[in-house]
């Protein structure tokens, strides 16, 4: 079986690229396609001999920073309708905007792993509300009016493509959902993975600080969490950078120190030594509160999106019932570490190991 790999793009690295790679390892002779390749990313993909193709994109201005800014003429959607597969058996597509939008011939089999519909055109008030438009902020009223017409345009052809892709793969109950009513498809989930093997020799201990660990964009809402703290003068360590940064900065005023971005051996430190991961964004899925259980620390997080099918109230955290500072504020009064028992959050952990996502994925593909 002859198969290629398709992704959106690979510029950043966050939850979407370590299932990527992970599914590079399963497949070690597929070809790995997208609209654009970051300089560091090609450095990495020849680094593991991996075959990679990218489209026209790759050669427009300033791509890696502002390739999102394309994102509504329609160019990403060209740009994967223009890669062939026809010496292909199957194409294994992994989606949150546009790579499921690849054509194939009648006897290739096209399974889109899709993490979301694309939420730009699916849900654009909500998506622009929560936009910080970086230079661009002065433009902000202007936006919905200007882009309405193309995003319009996109649903539409976003639909006609969904009904192009044989099987749909979700990542969560929160994406099927969201596949099922932007699509009409029916979907089975297989949710992401957590590498275990490189938590085995943590030693967990209590420490006097909480612990965000996250991209910083406005809508991950991570003011929810500085706020709260700098208000109950908790210590709060943030693990993360992006274009929400210096805000963030303005309304700390000595409580939270922002560490920026930290690899994998600094990040299991203050994992290791948190009271406590907070998590305030809503997401589809979420991988970080499960590295925060395998460390044997309970997490806090809002209580919407994937994080219903992972932490277990009472037992392995706590939700918030609203993404607001005083909500968050009014656990954190009461809440002691001590509650939570380390083994119940590795054994909940557990359950997403990545073995389990292998064999499910394996599974799926070969016998779709």
């Amino acid at each position: 079986m002859k198969i290629a790999i398709v992704c959106d793009d690979l510029i950043q690295n966050g939850g979407q690229e370590r299932l990527i790679l992970g599914v590079l390892e399963m497949w070690p002779d597929a070809p790995i396609c997208a609209s654009v390749i970051s300089k560091e990313w090609q450095k990495r993909l020849k680094e593991m001999k991996r075959t990679y193709f990218t489209s026209f994109l790759q050669k427009f201005p300033f791509i890696e920073k502002i390739n999102r800014y394309y994102s509504p003429f329609l160019l990403h959607i060209l740009a994967f309708e223009s890669f062939n597969f026809d010496k292909f058996d199957v194409v294994l597509s992994i989606s949150s905007r546009y790579a499921h939008f690849v054509i194939t011939k009648p006897e290739t089999r096209h399974i889109c792993y899709m993490n979301t519909p694309g939420r730009m055109f699916w849900e654009q008030a909500d998506y622009f509300a929560k936009e910080t438009y970086g230079k661009l902020r002065p433009l902000k009223v202007l936006a919905i009016p200007f882009l309405s017409p193309f995003l319009s345009l996109i649903r539409q052809l976003d639909y006609a493509a969904s009904h192009r892709v044989d099987y749909f793969i979700a990542n969560s109950k929160t994406a099927q959902s969201r596949i099922n009513k932007y699509y009409g498809r029916d979907s089975v989930v297989i949710n992401p993975f957590i590498d275990t093997n490189k938590f085995k020799n943590i030693k967990s201990v209590y420490g006097e600080f909480y612990l965000v660990i996250t991209r910083l964009v406005s809508w991950k809402r991570v003011d929810i969490a500085v706020e709260a703290c700098e208000q109950l003068g908790f210590d709060l360590h943030v693990i993360g950078d992006g274009p929400d940064l210096e805000r963030l900065k303005k309304i700390s005023n000595g409580k939270t120190r922002f560490l920026g971005y930290a690899d994998d051996s600094s990040k299991l430190i203050e994992l290791s030594g948190c009271k406590a991961l907070i998590n305030t964004q809503k997401e589809d899925f979420g991988v970080v509160p499960l590295e925060a259980m395998v460390c044997g620390k309970p997490v806090i997080a809002y209580g919407k999106g994937g994080v219903l099918e992972t932490v277990v109230p009472g037992v392995t955290g706590e939700f918030i019932k609203k993404q607001t500072s005083e909500a968050l504020a009014e656990l954190l009064k009461d809440f002691s570490p001590s509650k939570y028992r380390k083994e119940e959050c590795v054994k909940q952990a557990l359950k997403f190991e990545k073995r389990n996502f292998e064999a499910s994925l394996k599974e799926f593909v070969e016998l779709a």
